[in-house]
């Protein structure tokens, strides 16, 4: 494990040599991993960008485990511990006061619940199909399907998504798109990310707005709305590419706005430390560099499997709709 300012000097170096590496970093950016791509196994990390189209070869792509791993063929079952209504309603309601004094006025709210599941963490990543997937040394297993931040060609790209709702709700992508407040969160973090860019990138434009993503799991389909934001970088970005990333940091779609003191208020609001969930990874291959968000986590900890999710909280959200949508995404992408 390095300091964030040790793996921001790394990327900086190794990025001015266009050597490639594999890092990650947890929520706070203060800790993380950098790595030759080629060590990642030796340190039991194993790392899969293959749904992603930064890359041509598959050997960056992923470093998949071995044979050694037999997947079940026994359908999943995943049963989840929610805390109870109330007990959210306690942090609902302090994210509310947050809104109403102006600190913040979108600010992503997470929960951490225990599960029982009939798979490992390395058959989860196995069997996930997913856009990306990690497995952290035994620790746990992310199988995320949302971009940071890709850079391709000079180009900067990212996707944020906001807006959840389950694949067989009744006329699902027409309430999904109508809903005010799911528009209003999403617009947010659209905002909040062109303004990121344009820190590091000029010709900064929103590519397409909020367009629908049919996410597969193990209980039927979930949709949840994206949108497609680009800059243009300056000539040699990779020789500066741990600073680039530094003030990017944290991912917008999993902080809030503005960020600075919605993230203060998020480790005073929440319950558990995130680590590394909603941290970032990425795989650099010596002129593009792919990364994704580290959600649709499963942790193991001393006492079982917990999971962590949440949602983006506005002054518009309700209590059992935001409380449902933190159980909705409580699922594995096996299918």
């Amino acid at each position: 494990m390095q300091t964030s300012e040790a793996i921001f000097d790394y990327m900086n170096r190794w990025g001015a040599l266009r050597r490639p590496f594999f890092f990650m970093l947890d929520f706070e950016a203060k800790r993380g991993e950098i790595l030759p791509i080629s060590e990642l196994a030796a340190h039991s990390i194993f790392a899969d960008f293959s749904g992603s189209d930064a890359f041509q070869s598959n050997w960056l792509k992923t470093n998949q485990l071995g044979p050694t791993y037999i997947p079940s063929s026994i359908p999943v079952t995943l049963k989840a511990f929610p805390m109870d209504i109330e007990a959210y309603r306690s942090q609902f309601e302090a994210v509310q006061d947050v809104l109403k004094q102006g600190d913040s006025f979108l600010l992503n709210l997470t929960c951490e619940t225990p599960i029982n599941i009939n798979r490992s963490l390395e058959e989860i990543f196995i069997q996930a199909r997913s856009k990306y997937k990690l497995l952290y040394k035994k620790q746990f297993v992310s199988t995320s399907p949302e971009t940071f931040i890709q850079i391709k060609e000079g180009v900067i790209h990212t996707h944020p998504m906001k807006g959840t709702l389950p694949a067989d709700y009744p006329n699902a992508e027409q309430t999904l798109l109508a809903d005010v407040k799911e528009k209003a969160e999403h617009s947010t973090i659209v905002d909040l990310l062109r303004n990121d860019l344009s820190r590091v990138a000029h010709d900064v434009q929103v590519k397409r707005f909020r367009y629908i993503e049919t996410l597969e799991t193990h209980q039927g389909g979930l949709l949840q709305t994206s949108s497609h934001i680009t800059g243009t970088l300056p000539e040699n970005y990779q020789n500066e590419l741990g600073d680039l990333l530094k003030q990017l940091l944290p991912a917008g779609s999993i902080s809030g706005a503005p960020k600075k003191k919605t993230v203060q208020h998020i480790k005073q609001i929440e319950t558990h430390a995130r680590g590394f969930y909603t941290g970032i990874m990425g795989i650099f291959d010596g002129n593009n560099l792919d990364t994704t968000v580290l959600i649709r986590m499963i942790v193991q900890t001393q006492t079982g499997l917990v999971y962590k999710s949440g949602g983006g909280i506005t002054a518009l959200s309700q209590l059992e709709e935001e409380y449902n949508e933190m159980q909705q995404k409580i699922y594995v992408p096996i299918h």
